[in-house]
């Protein structure tokens, strides 16, 4: 089973990367914006639980996504110690077509699910993070 989802997340993932190769993104930046999308702000340690991703490799992601303009580290006031991320103009209009892509692959994937059927994969993803 581990290994069918390995499939399905590359599968996933290649075709969000053709949705949206006119951006040229990477994998770790389609998660990184899709997940920034929500406008809610957070430090690097919390888009690291958010994203599934070590904060020593999202460093790196958010390092390009600076280089390019489409987002900020500004200084967290409730931790002087580590920044708060933020979005920039561009920043948020490339993660709303990042979060719709991924919403429009999920919706056609999961249209003919029933609720069992979408009970039964909540389950397996759940298991799974407890795990690992």
């Amino acid at each position: 089973m581990v290994l069918s989802l390995q499939r399905a997340t590359h599968r996933t993932l290649h075709a969000l990367a053709t949705a949206l190769a006119d951006l040229d993104l990477t994998a770790s930046e389609i998660n990184a914006l899709a997940n920034l999308a929500d406008g809610r702000a957070r430090n690097v340690r919390a888009l690291s639980a958010d994203t599934g991703t070590r904060a020593t490799t999202l460093t790196g992601v958010l390092d390009r996504l600076e280089r390019r303009g489409l987002l900020t580290r500004e200084l967290d006031p409730d931790d002087r110690r580590s920044f708060r991320l933020a979005l920039t103009d561009s920043g948020r209009d490339v993660a709303a077509r990042v979060r719709a892509a991924v919403s429009d692959l999920e919706a056609r994937a999961l249209a003919g699910l029933s609720p069992r059927q979408l009970s039964g994969y909540h389950a397996v993803v759940a298991a799974l993070q407890e795990v690992s």
